[in-house]
C-alpha cells in the first residue's frame, strides 16, 4: 500500500509536471517552426514583389529563418525550466566574437546589400569602380565579378566598390564623343570645319539631336585646336569614336589640312 502511495506521489511530483512541460515545449517548438516558416515565406514573397535580387531574397530569408528558429528553441527550453539567461548571454558573446573576426566580410556583405538594393549598376553594364574598369558579369553578396575588355576576370570585394566612386558608362542610352583635332595656323579654319561636317554627316550612327558641336577650343602653342562633339547611342560609342578619328585624319590629308606636332624654331645669330 505504501509503495502505491509512493508511486502516486512520484508521478504527481515529477512525472506529470515534467510530462506536461515536455508536451508544452514540443508544442511550442512545432507551432513555432510552423509560424517561422510562414513568416519567412511571407517575407520572401514581399521582397520578391519589391523587385529585389533573388540572391538577396534568399540570403535574407535564411537569416530570418535562423533567427526565428533560435527564438523558438529558446522559448521551448524556457518552458522546460532551463535557465535561458546564460544561454542568451553566451549566444550574444559568440555573435560579438564572430562579428569582430569577420568585420571585413560583414563590411563586404553590407556593401553587397546596398549594391543589390540601390542598383548603381547591373549585370551587363560597363563600369569603372575600385580602380577596375570592365563589364559586370555577376553581383553576389560579398563580391562582384568584372570582365575587362581584354577578357580578364577580376573579382572585386563589394566593400571596395561601394566605398569608391562608381562610373557607369552604360547607365544612359546615349553618349557624347569628345574629339580634339589640331590644325596648323596657316590652315583655313572654315575649310577644316566643312571637312569635319561632311565626315560627320556621312556617318549614320551619329544622332541628329543633340546636334554635333564643332568649335575652336584653344589657340595652342603649335596648333589651333578644334573640339568635335557628336552624340551616339551608347553601344556604338567606342567603334564610332575610333572610326571618326581615322576618317577625319584621311579627309584632312585629302584636303591639304595639316595636323601639326609640337615644334620649336631656333634662330642663330652670328656675333662678331
Amino acid at each position: 500500500m505504501l509503495e502505491q502511495f509512493a508511486s502516486l506521489d512520484w508521478m504527481n511530483q515529477y512525472a506529470l509536471p515534467w510530462g506536461i512541460n515536455i508536451a508544452f515545449a514540443l508544442g511550442i517548438f512545432i507551432v513555432g517552426r510552423w509560424v517561422a516558416h510562414g513568416i519567412v515565406s511571407l517575407a520572401r514573397r514581399l521582397l520578391g514583389r519589391a523587385g529585389l535580387d533573388e540572391i538577396l531574397v534568399n540570403f535574407v530569408g535564411s537569416i530570418l529563418n535562423g533567427a526565428l528558429l533560435l527564438v523558438v528553441v529558446v522559448a521551448s527550453l524556457d518552458r522546460l525550466g532551463v535557465d535561458t539567461t546564460s544561454l542568451i548571454a553566451l549566444i550574444g558573446a559568440a555573435g560579438l566574437a564572430i562579428g569582430l573576426a569577420l568585420q571585413d566580410s560583414l563590411k563586404n556583405f553590407a556593401a553587397g546589400v546596398m549594391l543589390i538594393v540601390f542598383r548603381p549598376f547591373k549585370a551587363g553594364d560597363f563600369v569603372e569602380a575600385a580602380g577596375t574598369q570592365g563589364m559586370v558579369e555577376k553581383i553576389s553578396i560579398f563580391s562582384s565579378i568584372f570582365r575587362t575588355p581584354d577578357n580578364r576576370e577580376i573579382i572585386v570585394p563589394n566593400g571596395s566598390i561601394y566605398a569608391d566612386v562608381i562610373t557607369n558608362y552604360s547607365a544612359r542610352g546615349t553618349r557624347r564623343i569628345d574629339l580634339v583635332f589640331g590644325i596648323g595656323y596657316g590652315d583655313d579654319i572654315r575649310k577644316a570645319r566643312s571637312v569635319i561636317e561632311r565626315v560627320l554627316a556621312a556617318d549614320t550612327r551619329l544622332l541628329a539631336e543633340p546636334a554635333p558641336f564643332i568649335g575652336v577650343a584653344e589657340l595652342g602653342a603649335s596648333s589651333v585646336d578644334l573640339h568635335v562633339r557628336p552624340w551616339v547611342n551608347t553601344p556604338d560609342y567606342f567603334a564610332t569614336m575610333c572610326e571618326l578619328k581615322e576618317r577625319i585624319k584621311i579627309a584632312f590629308d585629302e584636303n591639304g589640312i595639316s595636323i601639326p606636332y609640337p615644334q620649336m624654331d631656333v634662330h642663330a645669330h652670328t656675333v662678331s
